[in-house]
């Protein structure tokens, strides 16, 4: 498995900004269902979960050790499940994503599961009206 980054996020990169400069500030959203074939498409499936900070949204250590970009161990990134379903993939979005079609919205998507996926959790199965917590979260560039 392997994390997909959007175009505007590579083209973000390759042009003079940091990943965490890019996605500090936004959301991981979890959906039902097969990703889409690419981090640019509208998200499919339904939507389960926002996970987000209100005041400054979802935020990554200030220096990546070792090629590894780190969840800021300070937040809770949680959630409360907006339906309930079975996660299939997850997006990282910026805080002013359109969720549309877009080649410049710098994303992360990736597969949820158990076990060897891009972000395992303990349970895959999402009730309407739970808490669902990330505890850790990292991006590695090798």
């Amino acid at each position: 498995m392997a994390f997909k980054f959007s175009t505007g996020l590579r083209d973000g990169m390759l042009t003079g900004s940091a990943l965490a400069t890019l996605m500090n500030g936004g959301s991981i959203e979890w959906y039902t269902g097969a990703q889409p074939a690419s981090p640019d498409d509208a998200p499919t499936g339904t939507l389960l979960a926002t996970f987000t900070i209100a005041a400054t949204g979802l935020n990554f250590e200030a220096a990546a050790v070792a090629g590894t970009l780190s969840k800021a161990v300070a937040e809770n990134w949680t959630a409360v499940a907006a339906a309930t379903g079975t996660p299939g993939y997850f997006r990282m979005v910026s805080s002013t994503d359109t969720g549309v079609l877009s080649t410049t919205e710098p994303r992360i998507e990736g597969s949820i599961g158990t076990f060897g996926a891009d972000m395992n959790v303990s349970n895959i199965n999402v009730v309407s009206g739970a808490t669902e917590t990330i505890d850790a979260f990292s991006i590695t560039l090798a």
